[in-house]
């Protein structure tokens, strides 16, 4: 008895010193089918711009799996009145500069939302915000808004004192340029778990870890994460299974049973809200202003063959925005497809004959997007449209869209909010440079009715009643045709076993890699 309890001691020092040790820091190396153009959280709505910004900065609150909120920068949160959402931030936060974390910083970048060209628009219902004290703030909405928590989840404090001033050509640092050179594209500082420390677009992205990031209790232990874009599906997945990389996204249709068998690697897939659209400029193209042609398109695409064939099984036809689980969708709303029908309505407008039209899509930023625009093109010359079909980098392809360089211009989107109503805000409402309104509505497509009623949702709080008007708004742009609506695309990540992707990834596709374990 004596001789075990002599080894006591150094049992629970053994112990102890185990359990003190740090988890060992790992490097993760992904591969993207594409890098975010810009370090500038407010340059560019897209989903590689929101995946950055939960690597460099944080948000108030965040989306679990399970789709409820969880505090990140705010501790707690509530209702002082209609119009008021008071915000209790984290005390003793750093910036990646050493600046200390205050309400001001979110004033500031509430502030820096509402000059966005692309991110105004979300933040029209708010009035700003305001400071209590270092660590309280609120966020005031112009009227009763019931997606203040959704729209918090967007606010991603910058450090103000850090882009403060100007820059040594004598520019705001703080000033947003779309698709050009600013201080806040090549420069940041957030409060996230990451800092980049070398990149070269379109080739390269190295970040190492935060060594002050105020998250001690996240399981995370990837020190340093290199990221590699690469564009061709079939040579990222080849990455992955060689071991070349840990971790890529997404994975294409035509190799998922193939990484799945794959005993090296972890797939996971789940239905999105992403819905992909053709938007149609009827101020480049006549012919678009005639409803008849607009819904002879619609009829001349066969989205469930897209969705079969291209996607293979790996999407949903879609005949409106809204998916099945947000408040707007219409299950009477069904994707159309009657190639006799087209060629009729196509005759009855007077386009018998047809016309020619042109065409941008991207290539490497939705799931076989150069394919499907390939097969659309192809369906449009049944009816005697001939498209001039351009494909291209996401790089530049945001660059063109913006300047709405082609008649068909191709485009996905997941509500920021959500919810219904931010399809229309963004995509189906008059274009407004004022309010951000239509900002991505490529199509030019107006309609005063649409905006009427999309604006009415935003101070709506009965929901059964506001889910009719919703609804009301699909079947308007429905029976106008007023978008190409092909299907909400699903989602797919796969690594190596080791990587333990399944704790991270999300239906809104923002992998929280702050919190991801390499064993």
């Amino acid at each position: 008895m004596m001789r075990f309890l002599r080894y006591i001691p150094l049992i629970a020092f053994l112990v102890l010193g185990l359990i003190a040790l740090p988890v060992e820091a790992k490097t993760l190396r992904m591969a993207y089918d594409s890098d975010p153009t810009s370090l500038d959280p407010h340059e560019q709505l897209s989903g590689a711009t929101l995946q950055m910004s939960h690597l460099l900065f944080d948000p108030l609150v965040r989306f679990r799996q399970d789709m409820t909120l969880e505090p990140r920068l705010a501790t707690s949160w509530e209702k002082i009145d209609d119009r008021t959402t008071r915000f209790h931030l984290r005390p003793d936060v750093n910036f990646q500069s050493g600046h200390k974390l205050s309400a001001q910083d979110v004033v500031w970048t509430v502030s820096r939302l509402k000059q966005s060209p692309d991110f105004k628009a979300l933040f029209e219902p708010f009035e700003g915000a305001r400071v209590i004290d270092d660590l309280t703030v609120d966020l005031i909405t112009k009227e009763p808004y019931p997606l203040v928590m959704n729209l918090a989840t967007y606010v991603f404090p910058m450090d103000r004192e850090f882009y403060s001033g100007n820059d040594e050509r004598g520019h705001p640092k703080s000033e947003i340029v779309k698709d050009g050179s600013s201080f806040a594209s090549t420069h940041a500082s957030g409060t996230g778990p990451f800092i980049v420390t070398e990149r070269e677009p379109g080739v390269r992205l190295k970040l190492k870890r935060f060594a002050d990031y105020w998250d001690k209790a996240s399981p995370g232990n990837v020190d340093e994460i290199v990221f590699t874009p690469i564009k061709e599906p079939a040579t990222r997945v080849a990455a992955l299974l060689a071991g070349d990389v840990d971790f890529i996204a997404p994975v294409p249709p035509t190799d998922l049973a193939r990484v799945g068998a794959d005993p090296c690697c972890t797939l996971i897939t789940m239905p999105s809200t992403r819905v992909l659209t053709f938007e149609l400029n009827q101020q480049r193209q006549p012919a678009f202003k005639d409803p008849r042609v607009r819904l002879a398109i619609n009829y001349a695409i066969n989205r469930q063959g897209i969705a079969e064939k291209i996607m293979r099984g790996f999407a949903t036809a879609a005949g409106e925005l809204s998916p099945p689980s947000f408040a707007g969708y219409d299950p009477a709303l069904a994707p159309r497809y009657d190639l006799d029908k087209a060629k009729a309505l196509m005759k009855e407008a007077g386009y018998e004959n047809g016309f020619s039209a042109t065409m941008m899509a991207p290539n490497n930023r939705y799931i076989e997007d150069a394919r499907i625009a390939e097969a659309v093109a192809a369906m449009l010359a049944k009816i005697n449209i001939k498209v001039d079909l351009q494909t291209m980098p996401k790089a530049q392809y945001w660059q063109r869209f913006d300047e709405r360089a082609a008649d068909i211009m191709m485009i996905g989107w997941q509500s920021d909010t959500e919810d219904s109503a931010n399809f229309y805000e963004f995509l189906a409402m008059t274009p407004n440079k004022t309010t951000g309104y239509g900002q991505y509505n490529a199509g030019n497509y107006s309609n005063p009715e649409v905006d009427r009623l999309t604006l009415s949702t935003q101070t709506m709080t009965d929901k059964d009643a506001r889910a009719e008007v919703l609804k009301k708004i699909e079947r308007i742009l429905y029976d106008d045709a007023a978008l190409v609506p092909l299907h909400w695309q699903h989602l797919s990540w796969a690594s190596r076993k080791n990587v333990d992707i399944g704790a991270v990834v999300n239906v809104i596709d923002m992998p929280y890699l702050g919190d991801l374990v390499v064993n």
